[in-house]
C-alpha cells in the first residue's frame, strides 16, 4: 500500500483552504441554528459553537467522500484495477472494493471460436484476473495456469492453445 507523504508547507497551505472553505458553510450552519447575523457566528456558548463546526465538518466529510467515490470511479473506468485503487488510497484491495463496490465496470465474459475449437473467457471477481478454458478442435482440454491482467492477454493464450489443437 502506498502512503502519499506532503510536506509540512503542504500540510499548513491545505488546512488554511480547508479552514476557509469551511468558514462559511459553518456561519451559514450557525447561523440557522441561532437565528443570529453569520458575523455572530463566535458568539455564544462554546460547546454550542464548537457543535455548529462539527456539524459542517460532517458536510464536508460527506461531500469528500462522494468527490472520493466519483475519482475512483474514473480511475477504475480508465482501467484502473481494485489493488491499484487501494494503494492509491493506502488500503488493500478488498478494502477499495468494499469501500467503492461500482468503480470497476463489470467485466463480460467472452467467446472465441478459433481453428475449429473454442475457448471461454472469464474474469475472476475476486482477484481480477482474467482466466479462460478452452476445447481444441483435436478434443484437448486446455485451461490457463494463471490469471491475466487483461481479457487480451487472456484471449492470445487462448488462441495460441486453440492454434496448437487446430484439427488436421
Amino acid at each position: 500500500m502506498t502512503s502519499i507523504e506532503i510536506t509540512p508547507e503542504e500540510q499548513s497551505a491545505l488546512v488554511k483552504a480547508l479552514a476557509d472553505a469551511l468558514n462559511p458553510l459553518a456561519a451559514a450552519v450557525r447561523s440557522r441554528e441561532t437565528g443570529l447575523p453569520e458575523d455572530r457566528m463566535w458568539h455564544g456558548e462554546p460547546a454550542e459553537v464548537a457543535l455548529s463546526v462539527l456539524a459542517a465538518w460532517k458536510v464536508v466529510d460527506a461531500e469528500v467522500k462522494r468527490l472520493t467515490a466519483i475519482a475512483a470511479g474514473t480511475a477504475g473506468s480508465y482501467g484502473a484495477s481494485y489493488e491499484q485503487l487501494g494503494a492509491a488510497w493506502g488500503i488493500t484491495r478488498q478494502g477499495a472494493r468494499k469501500k467503492w463496490p461500482d468503480a470497476r465496470p463489470a467485466a463480460q465474459p467472452g467467446r472465441l471460436e478459433l481453428f475449429g475449437g473454442t475457448a471461454e473467457l472469464v474474469q475472476d471477481a475476486e482477484s481480477g484476473g482474467w482466466h479462460w478454458t478452452g476445447v481444441g478442435a483435436d478434443g484437448a482440454l486446455g485451461a490457463a495456469d494463471r490469471g491475466y491482467p487483461a481479457k487480451e492477454e487472456a484471449a492470445a493464450h487462448a488462441g495460441a492453445f486453440l492454434k496448437e489443437h487446430a484439427a488436421d
